[in-house]
C-alpha cells in the first residue's frame, strides 16, 4: 500500500484466491479460482477506495478499518470495554494481543513489539449472529518503505475471461454451487 492511492491485497482461505489491485484510478479484481476479473473506475483514496466497493458493488473488504487513513477513528469511536491479554507469537514475531468489545462486535488485534510496531493479527467475532462467525487476518511483509510504482499495475492473466464489476459471483469463500440453506435443530424441533 502506498497512501493516498494505491493499494494490491491478496485474500486466500477456504476457496478464496482473490487479489485487488488499486491505482488511484481504477479498481481491478482477479478471481484466481475462477479465472475471471473485472475493472472498474474509481478515482479517489484508499478510504474513497473501500467505501465505493462495499457500498455500490457489495464487495466489503475483509479488515477494512486496517486500511483506513486514521485507523483508530475507525475502531474505537463504538469500544465499550477493553483489556491488554498480555503476549503472544504471531509468525515469529512477539506480540501485545490486545481485545475490544462492542456491540455488535468483539475484535483482537495482535501488534509487534519494539521499535517498529505494526500489526500482525486482526480477529473479528460477530457477537450477533448464531454461532458468532469470526474471521482472522494474518499481516505479513509489514514494511513501511515506499512500493514501486509497478507493483500496482494490474496485468489480468491472458487466459482470464474479463467480467462487469456486478458479474462477481464467486469471489465469496463459497463458490455459487453451494448454498445456504436454514438448518433444523437436532431432532427436528
Amino acid at each position: 500500500m502506498n497512501r493516498p492511492d494505491k493499494i494490491r491485497a491478496t485474500r486466500m482461505g477456504g476457496f478464496a484466491n482473490i487479489e485487488v489491485v488499486f491505482d488511484g484510478k481504477t479498481v481491478s479484481m482477479l478471481g484466481k479460482n475462477a479465472n475471471v476479473y473485472a475493472q472498474a473506475a474509481a478515482p479517489g483514496t484508499i478510504d474513497q477506495l473501500v467505501d465505493v466497493l462495499r457500498d455500490k458493488y457489495h464487495r466489503p473488504i475483509p479488515g477494512a478499518d486496517l486500511l483506513m487513513s486514521n485507523i483508530y477513528d475507525q475502531l474505537m469511536p463504538e469500544v465499550t470495554d477493553a483489556k491488554d491479554l498480555g503476549s503472544g507469537v504471531i509468525g515469529g514475531v512477539e506480540c501485545d494481543h490486545l481485545a475490544f468489545r462492542t456491540k455488535d462486535v468483539d475484535w483482537q488485534i495482535w501488534v509487534a513489539q519494539g521499535d517498529r510496531p505494526y500489526p500482525c493479527r486482526y480477529e473479528i467475532t460477530s457477537t450477533q449472529v448464531s454461532r458468532a462467525p469470526a474471521y482472522s487476518l494474518d499481516l505479513r511483509s509489514f514494511k513501511t518503505d515506499a512500493v514501486a510504482p509497478a507493483t500496482f499495475a494490474f496485468q489480468a492473466p491472458t487466459s482470464a475471461r474479463k467480467l462487469n464489476p456486478g458479474e462477481l459471483k464467486d469471489f465469496d469463500e463459497l463458490p455459487a454451487i453451494f448454498s445456504l440453506t436454514k438448518t433444523q435443530p437436532i431432532g427436528g424441533q
